[in-house]
Protein backbone atom coordinates (compact mmCIF):
# COMPACT_ATOMS: atom_id res chain seq x y z
CA UNK A 1 0.00 0.00 0.00
CA UNK A 2 2.88 2.52 1.11
CA UNK A 3 5.95 1.75 -1.04
CA UNK A 4 8.80 2.58 0.88
CA UNK A 5 12.00 4.34 -1.40
CA UNK A 6 15.43 2.56 -1.54
CA UNK A 7 17.22 4.90 1.19
CA UNK A 8 14.46 3.80 3.57
CA UNK A 9 14.48 0.46 2.86
CA UNK A 10 18.69 0.70 2.73
CA UNK A 11 18.13 2.32 6.32
CA UNK A 12 15.50 -0.52 7.77
CA UNK A 13 18.56 -3.25 6.73
CA UNK A 14 21.20 -1.30 9.18
CA UNK A 15 18.97 -0.49 11.83
CA UNK A 16 17.92 -4.44 11.78
CA UNK A 17 21.52 -5.44 11.64
CA UNK A 18 22.23 -2.80 14.48
CA UNK A 19 19.66 -4.42 16.50
CA UNK A 20 20.98 -7.73 16.26
CA UNK A 21 24.45 -6.77 16.41
CA UNK A 22 24.72 -4.35 19.52
CA UNK A 23 20.91 -3.81 21.28
CA UNK A 24 19.51 -7.10 21.70
CA UNK A 25 22.58 -9.09 22.80
CA UNK A 26 22.81 -5.85 25.52
CA UNK A 27 19.57 -5.05 27.05
CA UNK A 28 20.52 -7.36 29.59
CA UNK A 29 23.53 -5.17 30.59
CA UNK A 30 20.84 -2.27 30.50
CA UNK A 31 18.00 -3.80 32.81
CA UNK A 32 21.01 -4.55 35.13
CA UNK A 33 22.63 -0.87 34.93
CA UNK A 34 18.94 0.18 34.98
CA UNK A 35 17.96 -1.27 38.00
CA UNK A 36 21.34 -0.66 40.14
CA UNK A 37 22.52 2.70 38.94
CA UNK A 38 19.01 3.87 39.03
CA UNK A 39 16.67 6.78 37.49
CA UNK A 40 19.56 9.60 38.42
CA UNK A 41 22.23 8.03 36.42
CA UNK A 42 23.43 7.86 33.34
CA UNK A 43 23.61 4.19 32.25
CA UNK A 44 26.87 3.73 30.35
CA UNK A 45 25.82 0.90 27.89
CA UNK A 46 23.53 3.44 25.70
CA UNK A 47 26.41 6.02 25.96
CA UNK A 48 28.85 3.21 24.52
CA UNK A 49 26.32 2.51 21.88
CA UNK A 50 25.37 6.00 20.52
CA UNK A 51 29.05 6.51 19.57
CA UNK A 52 28.17 3.42 17.36
CA UNK A 53 25.50 4.36 15.93
CA UNK A 54 26.42 7.53 14.95
CA UNK A 55 29.70 6.24 13.45
CA UNK A 56 27.30 4.26 11.48
CA UNK A 57 24.99 7.32 10.53
CA UNK A 58 22.00 5.78 12.16
CA UNK A 59 21.35 9.33 14.26
CA UNK A 60 18.57 11.44 14.67
CA UNK A 61 16.62 9.47 12.19
CA UNK A 62 13.53 11.45 13.27
CA UNK A 63 14.36 14.13 11.55
CA UNK A 64 17.60 13.83 9.55
CA UNK A 65 18.37 10.11 8.74
CA UNK A 66 22.22 10.86 8.64
CA UNK A 67 24.29 13.99 9.52
CA UNK A 68 23.45 15.51 6.01
CA UNK A 69 20.55 13.48 4.75
CA UNK A 70 17.28 15.43 3.97
CA UNK A 71 14.53 14.70 6.72
CA UNK A 72 12.03 11.75 6.11
CA UNK A 73 8.41 11.84 5.91
CA UNK A 74 6.35 10.91 9.09
CA UNK A 75 5.67 7.55 6.78
CA UNK A 76 8.83 7.21 6.14
CA UNK A 77 10.24 7.31 9.76
CA UNK A 78 7.58 5.15 11.06
CA UNK A 79 8.47 2.03 9.41
CA UNK A 80 12.04 2.85 11.15
CA UNK A 81 9.79 3.57 14.28
CA UNK A 82 8.69 0.06 14.36
CA UNK A 83 12.26 -1.23 14.41
CA UNK A 84 13.61 0.67 17.25
CA UNK A 85 10.28 -0.28 19.15
CA UNK A 86 10.91 -3.34 19.54
CA UNK A 87 13.09 -2.92 22.53
CA UNK A 88 13.19 -0.10 24.92
CA UNK A 89 16.64 0.65 25.00
CA UNK A 90 16.97 1.04 21.30
CA UNK A 91 15.27 4.82 20.64
CA UNK A 92 18.12 6.56 22.91
CA UNK A 93 20.44 4.90 21.17
CA UNK A 94 19.88 6.53 17.77
CA UNK A 95 18.85 9.62 20.08
CA UNK A 96 15.09 9.49 18.68
CA UNK A 97 13.78 8.95 22.44
CA UNK A 98 10.77 11.01 23.84
CA UNK A 99 10.72 13.85 25.37
CA UNK A 100 13.75 14.48 23.49
CA UNK A 101 12.53 14.01 20.07
CA UNK A 102 9.25 16.28 20.65
CA UNK A 103 11.26 18.82 22.75
CA UNK A 104 13.71 18.83 19.39
CA UNK A 105 10.70 19.16 16.67
CA UNK A 106 9.21 21.88 19.21
CA UNK A 107 12.22 24.19 19.11
CA UNK A 108 13.05 23.25 15.33
CA UNK A 109 9.31 24.35 14.55
CA UNK A 110 8.61 27.16 16.49
CA UNK A 111 11.83 28.38 18.28
CA UNK A 112 14.05 31.35 17.30
CA UNK A 113 17.30 31.14 16.57
CA UNK A 114 18.48 31.88 19.34
CA UNK A 115 16.75 29.24 21.36
CA UNK A 116 17.47 26.59 18.35
CA UNK A 117 21.27 27.99 18.66
CA UNK A 118 21.31 27.43 22.54
CA UNK A 119 19.30 24.21 22.74
CA UNK A 120 18.27 22.55 19.47
CA UNK A 121 21.93 21.99 18.71
CA UNK A 122 23.42 20.11 21.67
CA UNK A 123 20.37 18.54 22.14
CA UNK A 124 20.72 17.05 18.70
CA UNK A 125 24.27 16.77 18.92
CA UNK A 126 23.44 14.50 21.67
CA UNK A 127 25.67 16.17 24.11
CA UNK A 128 22.50 17.61 26.82
CA UNK A 129 18.79 16.24 27.21
CA UNK A 130 15.40 17.46 27.82
CA UNK A 131 12.20 17.30 29.40
CA UNK A 132 8.90 18.12 29.22
CA UNK A 133 6.58 19.78 31.65
CA UNK A 134 2.69 19.44 31.32
CA UNK A 135 0.84 17.12 33.90
CA UNK A 136 -0.15 18.44 37.31
CA UNK A 137 -1.06 16.02 40.09
CA UNK A 138 -4.22 18.71 41.41
CA UNK A 139 -6.06 18.50 38.56
CA UNK A 140 -7.68 16.37 35.62
CA UNK A 141 -5.04 17.28 33.45
CA UNK A 142 -6.76 15.08 30.81
CA UNK A 143 -8.45 18.55 29.78
CA UNK A 144 -5.18 20.36 29.71
CA UNK A 145 -6.99 23.65 30.13
CA UNK A 146 -7.32 22.43 33.77
CA UNK A 147 -3.65 22.72 34.04
CA UNK A 148 -2.95 25.90 36.73
CA UNK A 149 0.24 26.38 36.97
CA UNK A 150 1.12 30.16 36.42
CA UNK A 151 3.81 31.90 33.94
CA UNK A 152 3.56 35.48 34.65
CA UNK A 153 5.48 38.35 33.32
CA UNK A 154 7.87 40.34 35.42
CA UNK A 155 9.55 43.25 33.49
CA UNK A 156 12.26 41.32 31.25
CA UNK A 157 11.54 38.31 32.87
CA UNK A 158 8.58 35.91 33.40
CA UNK A 159 7.96 34.08 37.15
CA UNK A 160 6.88 30.13 36.72
CA UNK A 161 4.85 28.23 39.86
CA UNK A 162 3.99 24.80 39.84
CA UNK A 163 3.68 21.19 40.78
CA UNK A 164 4.46 19.26 37.43
CA UNK A 165 4.26 15.16 37.53
CA UNK A 166 5.31 12.60 34.80
CA UNK A 167 7.75 14.86 33.56
CA UNK A 168 9.71 12.94 31.62
CA UNK A 169 13.61 13.09 31.24
CA UNK A 170 14.10 15.12 34.82
CA UNK A 171 15.99 12.87 36.42
CA UNK A 172 18.70 12.10 33.58
CA UNK A 173 21.74 14.14 35.15
CA UNK A 174 22.00 15.07 31.44
CA UNK A 175 19.11 17.45 31.43
CA UNK A 176 19.70 20.92 31.17
CA UNK A 177 16.15 22.02 29.48
CA UNK A 178 12.99 22.26 30.29
CA UNK A 179 10.06 22.67 27.80
CA UNK A 180 7.22 23.61 30.70
CA UNK A 181 3.72 24.84 29.92
CA UNK A 182 1.29 26.94 32.07
CA UNK A 183 -0.91 29.62 32.20
CA UNK A 184 -0.12 33.63 31.00
CA UNK A 185 -3.71 34.25 31.14
CA UNK A 186 -5.94 32.53 32.87
CA UNK A 187 -8.65 35.42 32.41
CA UNK A 188 -9.14 34.95 28.62
CA UNK A 189 -12.18 34.07 28.05
CA UNK A 190 -10.85 31.39 25.08
CA UNK A 191 -9.78 28.82 27.47
CA UNK A 192 -7.50 27.38 24.99
CA UNK A 193 -5.84 30.71 24.37
CA UNK A 194 -4.75 31.25 28.00
CA UNK A 195 -1.72 28.66 28.43
CA UNK A 196 1.56 29.20 26.95
CA UNK A 197 5.12 27.20 26.64
CA UNK A 198 8.21 28.12 27.90
CA UNK A 199 11.93 26.80 27.94
CA UNK A 200 13.31 26.42 31.50
CA UNK A 201 16.74 25.83 32.20
CA UNK A 202 16.77 23.23 34.72
CA UNK A 203 19.56 24.77 36.61
CA UNK A 204 17.63 27.85 37.18
CA UNK A 205 17.08 28.93 40.95
CA UNK A 206 13.32 26.77 42.39
CA UNK A 207 13.92 24.25 40.07
CA UNK A 208 13.24 20.78 42.10
CA UNK A 209 13.13 17.16 40.82
CA UNK A 210 11.11 16.30 43.92
CA UNK A 211 11.22 12.26 42.75
CA UNK A 212 11.81 9.64 40.42
CA UNK A 213 8.22 7.72 39.19
CA UNK A 214 8.04 4.16 38.75
CA UNK A 215 5.92 2.62 36.32
CA UNK A 216 4.63 -0.38 37.44
CA UNK A 217 7.41 -0.52 39.67
CA UNK A 218 9.49 0.17 36.74
CA UNK A 219 12.28 3.58 37.67
CA UNK A 220 13.56 4.97 33.99
CA UNK A 221 12.48 2.49 32.18
CA UNK A 222 12.30 3.37 29.06
CA UNK A 223 10.90 7.11 30.03
CA UNK A 224 12.31 8.68 33.69
CA UNK A 225 9.27 9.71 34.91
CA UNK A 226 9.30 12.60 37.75
CA UNK A 227 7.72 15.19 39.98
CA UNK A 228 9.19 18.47 39.65
CA UNK A 229 8.73 21.97 41.46
CA UNK A 230 8.89 24.91 40.01
CA UNK A 231 8.96 27.70 42.79
CA UNK A 232 9.51 31.13 41.98
CA UNK A 233 11.30 30.47 38.84
CA UNK A 234 12.48 33.36 36.60
CA UNK A 235 14.27 33.11 33.38
CA UNK A 236 14.09 35.66 30.71
CA UNK A 237 10.76 36.73 28.87
CA UNK A 238 12.86 36.14 25.58
CA UNK A 239 12.43 32.34 26.78
CA UNK A 240 8.47 31.93 25.60
CA UNK A 241 7.94 29.77 22.70
CA UNK A 242 6.31 31.15 19.65
CA UNK A 243 4.55 34.04 22.13
CA UNK A 244 1.72 33.98 24.84
CA UNK A 245 -1.13 32.46 24.69
CA UNK A 246 0.22 29.48 21.99
CA UNK A 247 0.68 26.60 24.47
CA UNK A 248 -1.90 24.84 23.08
CA UNK A 249 -1.15 25.23 18.91
CA UNK A 250 2.15 24.60 20.25
CA UNK A 251 0.94 21.27 21.81
CA UNK A 252 -0.68 19.94 18.76
CA UNK A 253 1.90 20.74 16.41
CA UNK A 254 3.95 18.71 18.33
CA UNK A 255 2.17 15.67 19.35
CA UNK A 256 0.80 14.26 15.94
CA UNK A 257 4.24 13.48 15.19
CA UNK A 258 4.64 11.93 18.47
CA UNK A 259 1.78 9.91 18.48
CA UNK A 260 2.76 8.52 15.00
CA UNK A 261 6.27 7.52 17.02
CA UNK A 262 4.49 5.65 19.59
CA UNK A 263 1.92 3.59 17.57
CA UNK A 264 4.63 2.62 15.26
CA UNK A 265 7.12 1.42 18.18
CA UNK A 266 4.84 -0.15 19.63
CA UNK A 267 3.85 -2.15 17.04
CA UNK A 268 7.66 -3.30 16.62
CA UNK A 269 7.27 -3.95 20.50
CA UNK A 270 4.52 -6.25 19.42
CA UNK A 271 5.84 -8.16 16.34
CA UNK A 272 8.60 -9.38 18.80
CA UNK A 273 6.25 -10.20 21.40
CA UNK A 274 4.38 -12.10 18.85
CA UNK A 275 7.76 -14.01 17.66
CA UNK A 276 8.01 -15.20 21.47
CA UNK A 277 4.29 -16.52 22.16
CA UNK A 278 4.92 -18.78 18.96
CA UNK A 279 8.18 -20.27 20.09
CA UNK A 280 7.11 -20.52 23.57
CA UNK A 281 3.90 -21.74 22.61
CA UNK A 282 5.78 -24.86 19.97
CA UNK A 283 7.59 -26.32 23.46
CA UNK A 284 5.63 -25.92 26.20
CA UNK A 285 3.59 -29.12 26.36
CA UNK A 286 0.32 -29.22 28.95
CA UNK A 287 -2.16 -31.95 29.63
CA UNK A 288 0.02 -33.57 26.97
CA UNK A 289 -0.53 -32.15 23.81
CA UNK A 290 2.25 -28.82 23.31
CA UNK A 291 0.63 -24.86 23.49
CA UNK A 292 0.37 -24.35 19.79
CA UNK A 293 -1.95 -27.27 18.82
CA UNK A 294 -4.81 -25.74 21.88
CA UNK A 295 -7.49 -23.97 19.98
CA UNK A 296 -7.27 -21.15 22.34
CA UNK A 297 -3.13 -20.36 21.67
CA UNK A 298 -4.11 -20.35 17.98
CA UNK A 299 -6.78 -18.36 17.97
CA UNK A 300 -4.87 -15.79 20.17
CA UNK A 301 -2.15 -16.08 17.52
CA UNK A 302 -4.18 -15.32 15.19
CA UNK A 303 -5.90 -12.51 16.61
CA UNK A 304 -2.43 -11.36 17.81
CA UNK A 305 -1.73 -10.97 13.56
CA UNK A 306 -4.76 -9.37 13.13
CA UNK A 307 -4.38 -6.55 15.60
CA UNK A 308 -1.01 -5.63 14.45
CA UNK A 309 -1.66 -5.88 10.93
CA UNK A 310 -4.69 -3.65 11.42
CA UNK A 311 -2.95 -1.07 13.55
CA UNK A 312 -0.02 -1.33 11.17
CA UNK A 313 -2.30 0.17 8.74
CA UNK A 314 -3.94 2.93 10.24
CA UNK A 315 -0.85 3.83 11.55
CA UNK A 316 0.93 4.19 8.38
CA UNK A 317 -2.60 5.83 6.87
CA UNK A 318 -2.52 8.47 9.30
CA UNK A 319 1.27 9.12 8.98
CA UNK A 320 0.57 9.31 4.70
CA UNK A 321 -2.32 11.91 6.05
CA UNK A 322 0.14 14.11 7.63
CA UNK A 323 2.82 14.28 5.01
CA UNK A 324 -0.02 14.86 2.46
CA UNK A 325 -2.71 16.72 3.85
CA UNK A 326 -1.34 18.28 7.22
CA UNK A 327 -2.00 17.54 10.85
CA UNK A 328 -5.42 19.28 11.02
CA UNK A 329 -6.66 17.27 8.40
CA UNK A 330 -5.07 14.04 9.87
CA UNK A 331 -6.71 14.68 13.56
CA UNK A 332 -9.26 11.74 13.14
CA UNK A 333 -6.92 9.02 11.96
CA UNK A 334 -4.26 10.30 14.82
CA UNK A 335 -6.87 10.17 17.70
CA UNK A 336 -7.68 6.50 16.09
CA UNK A 337 -4.26 5.57 16.54
CA UNK A 338 -3.53 6.35 19.87
CA UNK A 339 -6.60 4.06 20.90
CA UNK A 340 -6.42 1.34 18.85
CA UNK A 341 -2.26 0.77 19.32
CA UNK A 342 -1.96 0.70 22.86
CA UNK A 343 -4.94 -1.27 23.52
CA UNK A 344 -3.76 -3.49 21.02
CA UNK A 345 -0.11 -3.77 22.50
CA UNK A 346 -2.13 -4.42 25.96
CA UNK A 347 -4.37 -7.29 24.57
CA UNK A 348 -1.57 -8.97 22.86
CA UNK A 349 0.85 -8.74 26.01
CA UNK A 350 -1.42 -10.02 28.74
CA UNK A 351 -2.50 -12.75 26.07
CA UNK A 352 1.35 -13.30 26.39
CA UNK A 353 2.13 -13.32 30.04
CA UNK A 354 -0.98 -15.63 29.97
CA UNK A 355 0.99 -18.30 27.40
CA UNK A 356 4.42 -18.15 28.80
CA UNK A 357 2.92 -18.91 32.55
CA UNK A 358 4.36 -17.39 35.97
CA UNK A 359 7.17 -16.71 34.08
CA UNK A 360 5.95 -13.64 32.28
CA UNK A 361 5.06 -12.06 35.65
CA UNK A 362 8.95 -12.12 35.85
CA UNK A 363 11.38 -10.05 34.31
CA UNK A 364 12.93 -12.91 32.36
CA UNK A 365 11.13 -12.44 28.92
CA UNK A 366 10.54 -8.43 28.52
CA UNK A 367 6.97 -9.05 28.85
CA UNK A 368 6.26 -6.75 32.48
CA UNK A 369 8.11 -3.82 31.15
CA UNK A 370 6.28 -4.19 27.99
CA UNK A 371 2.91 -4.25 29.18
CA UNK A 372 3.88 -1.17 31.65
CA UNK A 373 5.24 0.96 28.59
CA UNK A 374 1.77 -0.11 26.44
CA UNK A 375 -0.85 0.64 29.61
CA UNK A 376 1.16 3.81 30.50
CA UNK A 377 0.62 4.77 26.59
CA UNK A 378 -3.68 4.73 27.31
CA UNK A 379 -3.35 7.95 29.25
CA UNK A 380 -0.14 9.48 27.87
CA UNK A 381 -0.50 12.14 25.06
CA UNK A 382 -4.17 12.08 26.54
CA UNK A 383 -6.14 9.24 27.45
CA UNK A 384 -8.78 6.98 25.28
CA UNK A 385 -11.59 8.30 26.47
CA UNK A 386 -10.32 11.95 24.90
CA UNK A 387 -9.60 10.55 21.82
CA UNK A 388 -12.65 8.58 21.43
CA UNK A 389 -14.82 11.48 21.89
CA UNK A 390 -12.96 13.45 19.86
CA UNK A 391 -13.64 10.71 17.13
CA UNK A 392 -17.06 10.70 17.57
CA UNK A 393 -17.41 14.28 17.44
CA UNK A 394 -15.49 14.50 14.12
CA UNK A 395 -17.66 11.35 13.01
CA UNK A 396 -21.12 13.06 14.14
CA UNK A 397 -20.04 16.03 12.32
CA UNK A 398 -19.13 14.51 9.29
CA UNK A 399 -22.20 12.64 9.01
CA UNK A 400 -24.07 15.88 9.36
CA UNK A 401 -22.40 17.33 6.32
CA UNK A 402 -23.79 14.56 4.34
CA UNK A 403 -26.91 14.14 2.31
CA UNK A 404 -28.23 10.84 3.37
CA UNK A 405 -30.57 10.59 0.15
CA UNK A 406 -27.69 10.26 -1.50
CA UNK A 407 -25.74 7.79 0.74
CA UNK A 408 -28.78 5.29 1.84
CA UNK A 409 -28.04 6.91 4.97
CA UNK A 410 -31.37 7.84 6.76
CA UNK A 411 -32.28 7.42 9.91
CA UNK A 412 -35.70 9.19 10.50
CA UNK A 413 -38.88 7.46 11.49
CA UNK A 414 -41.32 6.18 9.09
CA UNK A 415 -44.33 7.98 8.58
CA UNK A 416 -47.67 6.84 8.60
CA UNK A 417 -47.75 7.65 4.90
CA UNK A 418 -44.80 6.30 4.11
CA UNK A 419 -45.99 2.77 5.98
CA UNK A 420 -48.78 2.46 4.67
CA UNK A 421 -47.55 2.59 1.32
CA UNK A 422 -44.35 -0.32 1.77
CA UNK A 423 -46.65 -2.64 3.78
CA UNK A 424 -49.86 -2.22 2.14
CA UNK A 425 -49.30 -5.96 0.32
CA UNK A 426 -49.48 -7.60 4.11
CA UNK A 427 -52.51 -5.76 4.89
CA UNK A 428 -55.21 -8.46 4.91
CA UNK A 429 -57.94 -6.29 2.62
CA UNK A 430 -55.15 -5.97 0.08
CA UNK A 431 -55.42 -7.77 -3.34
CA UNK A 432 -51.65 -9.56 -3.17
CA UNK A 433 -51.74 -9.95 0.71
CA UNK A 434 -48.91 -12.23 1.11
CA UNK A 435 -50.76 -15.07 3.07
CA UNK A 436 -54.03 -15.14 1.02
Amino acid sequence: MYELSDRVRRLKSELEDFMAAHIYPGEDEFYRQAEILGPWAVFPIIEELKVEARRQGLWNLWHTAGESSAPLSNLEYASLCEIMGRSLMAPEVFNCSAPDTGNMETILRYGTDAQKERWLKPLMEGEIRSSFAMTEPAVASSDATNISSSIVRDGDDYVINGRKWYTTGATDPRCEIIIFMGKTDPADADRHRQQSMILVPKSTPGVQVVRPLPVFGFYGVPDRAAEVLFDNVRVPADNILLGEGRGFEIAQGRLGPGRIHHCMRLIGMCERILERMCRRADFRTPFGKALAQQGVTLERIADARILIEQTRLLTLRAAYLMDTVGNKEAKAEIAMIKVAAPSAACTIVDWAIQLFGGGGTSSDHFLTAAFANARLLRLADGPDEVHRNQIARLELNRQHERNPSQTGGVAEVLSLEEVETRFAHLHPASDSYLWK
